[in-house]
């Protein structure tokens, strides 16, 4: 799988689920529209947005998604188009909320993350844990085997979906 697009830089550390997705805009009960509410708690979030339209990777400073524990913040940016987010750290619920929602969470050191963060594209190649610039620059990072799947195959849900006639063979040859 290949998510390939131009970048969000936004250089700020500690940006937490309220600035990504503020409580007043949780008031519907599905995932979509949320993206056009994308970084309004954020000072100078709708002006950052306007600026980089169209942009499907964000790169951002340390522990990304800090915060409550919100899963809205990864459906705002799956709604919004963001596909990965790279960062030196992210809020450990944050971080499973990417996975389970197929966002790509990468994790690069500070100079890295620097170099990320003044690059134009950046191509992702999730099966090879690869990160090019669209200098050239290729980065590994690393991505949790299990949860790895789920990016591929679309979310959690969606990986549990795919398991369904493994699940049945295994409970059919269980109960006879």
């Amino acid at each position: 799988m290949i998510v390939s697009g131009s970048v969000l830089p936004i250089d700020r550390a500690n940006i937490d689920t309220d600035q990504i997705i503020p409580a007043r805009f949780l008031t519907g009960i599905t995932k979509s529209g949320l993206g056009q509410y994308l970084f309004s708690g954020l000072p100078g979030g709708a002006e950052m947005l306007a600026a980089h339209a169209g942009a499907s990777i964000l790169v951002t400073r340390e522990n990304f998604g800090c915060g409550s524990s919100r899963e809205h913040a990864a459906w705002a940016l799956v709604d919004h188009g963001i596909k990965a987010v790279i960062a030196p750290s992210f809020a450990r619920i944050f971080h499973e909320n990417a996975y389970n929602n197929a966002v790509v969470p990468v994790v690069l050191s500070p100079e890295e993350v620097e170099k990320a963060m003044h690059a134009s594209s950046i191509t992702i190649d999730v099966a090879a844990e690869t990160l090019t610039l669209d200098d050239g620059t290729v980065m590994k990072f690393q991505l949790d085997p299990l949860r790895k799947q789920f990016i591929i195959g679309g979310g959690f849900m969606r990986y549990l979906e795919s398991k369904i006639p493994q699940i049945r063979a295994w409970e059919a040859a269980r109960t006879n």
